[in-house]
């Protein structure tokens, strides 16, 4: 297996196609990254500036350069000596536009006849035999209309079946909007209507999915692979085995999110998760935890009351399972009662809610992950003692044995619960310090010690030493520098405080908990150099995390008034000289600790045991908030401008950092294949972070306002392996004492002379 030393993603679109991939690769070789990582490039949904709308699994995207523009990448890249990684997805095609997807056209043309119908994963009896579409606005049955040998609404197209003529004989049923909650028959992609899942445990399925993926691998053009979403799966195992045979045990990465204290699998074919995990460990350990009480007193001023983080999270939870996602709830109740139809169904259906929301991780994978399985019962049973008892005795029969549909199907859907309820929900109403509400952490977990921060990387290098880290991705919430600047506020909770004030009496907003949320992730992005584009950004972002909260207003029943006041006080920060100047006061007050947890963040990332991913553009500021915001095109002739010296740039410490890192990760492979944790004495030592990798020593500062209040680093020092020690960062040799060492940079990256 052929195994990266780091990869840099590009977000392949129709403007950022693979010619311009290609064109792109001697600057990310030069800047020292090994592997290219793409993006999916299957053919999506027309115009996808995602691609995880796949329509068809049997080529590249035209869109996206096609055969030929993967072909010239893969060349280039073997050029330069570089690998390519790419993001394929398994679980789900896109069916907005049927007459894109050959398959879903086939399946609503001919139904359970159609040689595709096996793919997708239908209850053809809860729809009466057809599938259920949910299209339709409120009162808007008559748009429904047959024309040109199609069924139209609007302007959707949908295919009829031979020898009809009308919109109820199809296979299909063109219904409200609201029925997806409650009634669809297909399983979908968490609750997205316009992504339909596939049936990938079916061998037959599985071979016509990765055909062209396996062509990849046949024709030598790819490397490895970023598998989407393998929760979502029947059985992720068995996939990820099936996916080992046909890539000859390529290197694959599985995009698996890891609840504080769970492990991956140990017997899946994969080198390991795509390194949420790891984030949310670098983010707190430079988190300080003094700053927790203050702050959750804060948060409990503005929601008018405490918040128990557990019984929130299950709350949300309920609210999607009843809510968004109770299709697929019924669809589990109906599996159940097709085995055993003892209990009523309305017990059995809330018993299965509150099991989904009590679920503690995203999923079990029978027989592995039992115990969070009976702490879901255990949890469920107390917060439903009103629930007929025999619900959950059969319940706890059916889903506790692997090999039941019940048990199968509860395992795909847990994970769609606690994405929705938690990731897409309670991040956006909790705002005690939104650094800590990233995609795979518990916002719960304040802060991480040093201590506990070296045992987990100790056991990353036992266990996981290829699996993948990461700062910023398409998905994160905020972007790696956003969240640095965000962690200081746990330095400065009072100041925090005081100014937030400020900025609710200026620009009020009618839920003081989200002025919260939307003030601290204006105070991570607002850069200078970024104010042009600034305002569209930030009114972007308002709607989605308000609308995502979903307890003032939500994205199908928006409440006007609501978004006016928050668009309001974003306008304010370009109007209001007052707003602006509290804020200007704040960043002078976080700008250079905001940098040294940035610089501390981005080579802890790079250095640490795994693979270190670079996010597109991350190698200078990335103060990117949600996506689509997160998933802009990047300059990357400046960027290379500034790598070669021709061009400045406020961020060139952090390019200085990146480069470093990757080309002596690269260029010295031998020392990195260690960890143990280098010790400090003296007064400062819990301002700092280091660890020895084999030869390679990394050393970044923590706390930088609290180690600035205590008069700087004095007398303290590192204790040093035998040998001379240079910084790579600024080529001066050093006996471990951090104030000289760390005068010119907050990090280091140390290695001996005679190496």
């Amino acid at each position: 297996m052929r195994t990266p030393v780091s990869t840099y993603r590009l977000q392949i679109t129709p403007e950022f196609d693979l010619f311009e991939a290609a064109r792109r690769l001697p600057y990310l070789h030069d800047l020292g990254v090994d592997w290219v990582y793409l993006s999916p490039i299957l053919a999506s949904e027309p115009g996808s500036q995602h691609g995880y709308d796949v329509v068809a699994f049997d080529h590249v995207d035209p869109e996206r350069g096609g055969a030929e523009g993967l072909a010239a990448l893969s060349a280039e890249a073997r050029r330069l000596g570089m690998g390519v990684l790419v993001d394929i997805v398994p679980n789900h095609v896109g069916v907005a536009t049927p007459s894109e997807d050959p398959w879903w056209w086939d399946v609503l043309k001919l139904g359970r006849e159609s040689e595709h119908a096996t793919a997708f994963d239908v209850d053809w009896a809860a729809g009466d035999g057809k599938i259920l579409i949910p299209v339709v606005g409120d009162g808007d049955e008559a748009a429904i209309r047959v024309e040109g040998g199609e069924i139209r609404y609007h302007d959707q197209r949908f295919p009829m079946a031979p020898g009809t003529t009308t919109h109820e004989e199809q296979h299909y049923r063109l219904v409200n909007w609201h029925e997806a909650d409650d009634n669809l028959n297909y399983r979908r992609f968490f609750a997205v209507n316009t992504l339909a899942a596939v049936r990938v445990e079916d061998p037959e399925v599985f071979a016509e999915t990765h055909v062209e993926v396996r062509r990849w691998f046949d024709e030598g053009l790819v490397d490895g692979l970023r598998v989407d979403h393998p929760d979502g799966l029947r059985d992720p195992k068995r996939y990820l085995d099936d996916l080992a045979a046909l890539t000859g045990g390529a290197y694959v990465l599985v995009e698996k999110i890891l609840e504080p204290g769970e492990s991956l699998p140990t017997d899946w074919a994969t080198q390991g998760t795509t390194g949420y995990d790891v984030l949310g460990l670098v983010d707190r350990v430079l988190t300080d935890p003094a700053g927790q009480e203050p702050l959750d007193a804060l948060e409990a001023k503005l929601r008018g009351g405490e918040i128990h983080w557990p019984s929130f999270v299950y709350a949300r939870k309920l609210e999607v399972a009843n809510g968004i996602l109770h299709s697929e709830v019924r669809r589990i109740v109906r599996e159940v009662r097709h085995l055993d139809d003892s209990v009523p169904e309305a017990a059995l259906d809330e018993a299965v809610a509150n099991l989904l929301a009590a679920f503690p991780v995203y999923r079990s994978y029978l027989p592995e992950g039992r115990v969070h399985l009976d702490q879901a019962f255990e949890t469920a049973r107390t917060h439903t003692q009103h629930v007929d008892p025999r619900a959950f005795d059969v319940l706890e029969r059916l889903l506790s044995d692997p090999w039941t549909q019940p048990a199968r199907r509860f395992q795909q859907t847990s994970g769609m619960v606690m994405a929705k309820g938690v990731e897409d929900c309670a991040f956006y109403r909790w705002s005690r310090l939104t650094s800590l509400n990233e995609v795979g952490g518990d916002p719960s977990v304040f802060s991480v010690d040093v201590d506990d921060f070296h045992h987990a990387m100790t056991l990353r290098q036992r266990d996981w030493p290829h699996a993948m880290t990461t700062l910023s991705t398409h998905d994160t919430k905020r972007g790696e520098d956003v969240r640095a600047r965000i962690t200081t506020l746990a330095e400065i909770p009072a100041e925090w405080e005081a100014a937030l004030g400020r900025l609710l009496e200026l620009a009020p907003v009618p839920d003081p908990g989200f002025g919260s949320l939307l003030w601290q992730a204006v105070l991570g992005a607002w850069t200078p150099e970024h104010l042009p584009d600034l305002p569209q950004r930030l009114h972007g972002y308002a709607e989605k995390a308000m609308r995502e909260a979903g307890d003032r207003t939500t994205w199908t029943e928006p409440d006007e008034e609501y978004e006016a006041a928050v668009h309001a006080a974003v306008d304010a920060l370009f109007a209001s000289e007052d707003v602006r100047q509290v804020l200007t006061d704040l960043t002078a007050r976080i700008d250079e600790p905001g940098r040294s947890n940035s610089l501390a963040a981005k080579l802890v990332a790079i250095t640490a045991p795994g693979v270190p991913d670079v996010y597109q553009g991350s190698e200078l500021w990335e103060t990117s908030l949600v996506d689509p915001d997160n998933r802009r095109p990047v300059d990357f002739d400046h960027r290379a401008a500034v790598l070669a010296g021709e061009e400045g740039d406020d961020a060139v410490d952090k390019l200085h950092v990146t480069t470093t890192a990757l080309r002596l990760r690269r260029d010295r492979p031998e020392l990195f294949t260690a960890y143990a944790p280098v010790v400090a004495s003296g007064p400062a030592a819990g301002h700092v972070l280091a660890f020895d990798r084999g030869g390679a020593i990394t050393v970044v500062t923590r706390l930088p306002i609290g180690l600035a209040a205590a008069g700087g680093w004095g007398d303290t020092a590192l204790e040093l392996p035998p040998g001379r020690w240079h910084d790579v960062l600024t080529g001066a040799t050093t006996d471990g004492r951090l104030a000289d060492l760390l005068a010119t940079h907050p990090v280091a990256l140390l290695v001996r002379e005679d190496a």
